[in-house]
């Protein structure tokens, strides 16, 4: 049926293959091993051929990428997502509590060098000084490599049963959590979270829900349900992987942030508050209510 129907334009085919994709992912999601899935995922390819030599794939995927299958991965793996945001609020309060009742912890986890650092910058008042030594596009590369290189462990750490995934955000949250602390016994909360989390936002987002990758392939190993425990991993593992690159572009925009944006630690209060809360506004809408929206849709009898 679809290769007789050449009067289909490029547009159409790939609005069929939304709504197809659209099907498709819910199948797999609650019925994946149902003909009706089965059935879907032969006349998805059929389609997808078709956009290919109308050449219009590239385009038509980045598109259903995006918009559809990302979405519907942080819906299917919301529990996972949800754990690995558990264990990082967790490790937060650890490093915070451990940092109030031990006053070498924060240099413990920080290092004597960072702590003496930020107490000269506090003396010479500009405790944020560190975000002013390097020239806007290195710490913008630099910043970025090194966050995306943090998620790209956080989620082939999940290889350890999850545990190595879970560890990392352990470590990551303990280290957060004495960095605030250490900021508010100087009596410099307030002013550290205004700066830090004008990138920190995206940033920290990325990292949980990179932990929550890992968790995801991490599981496919410990509960492979009704896949044998090879299929199930390579599952796991390719969803994992599609979370994670998914968030290259929000590491990119917390890059740029700390790059060009936090150094100016002189900016208006509304415009710190400004930027945290759409950062947070776009992770609570992308993440978690985009892709609620997107299964009732998907749902909604015809």
């Amino acid at each position: 049926m679809i290769e007789s129907n050449s009067h289909f334009n490029a547009d159409e085919l790939t609005d069929l293959y939304i709504r197809l994709t659209d099907d498709l992912a819910y199948s797999k999601t609650f019925y994946p091993q149902s003909k009706t899935t089965t059935y879907l995922n032969t006349l998805t390819t059929r389609i997808h051929q078709q956009i290919y030599r109308n050449k219009k794939e590239k385009t038509a995927r980045f598109k259903i990428f995006w918009l559809r299958e990302l979405p519907f991965l942080f819906y299917k793996h919301r529990y996972k997502l949800l754990t690995s945001f558990i264990i990082f609020s967790f490790a937060v309060l650890i490093g915070a509590a451990s940092a109030a009742n031990d006053n070498g912890f924060v240099r413990t986890i920080l290092g004597d060098q960072y702590v003496n650092m930020t107490l000269e910058n506090i003396k010479n008042n500009d405790p944020m000084a560190v975000y002013k030594k390097m020239n806007e596009i290195d710490m913008f590369l630099g910043i970025t490599f090194n966050n995306i290189r943090v998620s790209f462990m956080a989620f082939i750490a999940g290889i350890f049963l999850s545990f190595g995934s879970g560890f990392l955000l352990l470590q990551n949250g303990i280290m957060l959590g004495s960095f605030q602390y250490f900021f508010y016994e100087q009596g410099l909360l307030m002013d550290s979270i205004l700066a830090i989390w004008v990138h920190g936002t995206l940033e920290i987002s990325a990292i949980i829900i990179a932990g929550g990758a890992g968790i995801v392939m991490g599981n496919s190993i410990l509960f492979p349900g009704t896949f044998s425990r090879k299929e199930a991993f390579a599952r796991g593992a390719r969803e994992g992987m599609k979370i994670v690159v998914g968030l290259v572009p929000i590491f990119i925009m917390a890059g740029f942030l700390e790059g060009f944006v936090t150094r100016h630690t002189d900016m208006p209060l509304l415009l710190n508050i400004l930027i945290i809360f759409a950062s947070l506004g776009f992770v609570l809408f992308y993440f978690l209510v985009y892709p609620r929206l997107l299964i009732r849709k998907v749902h909604k009898p015809a």
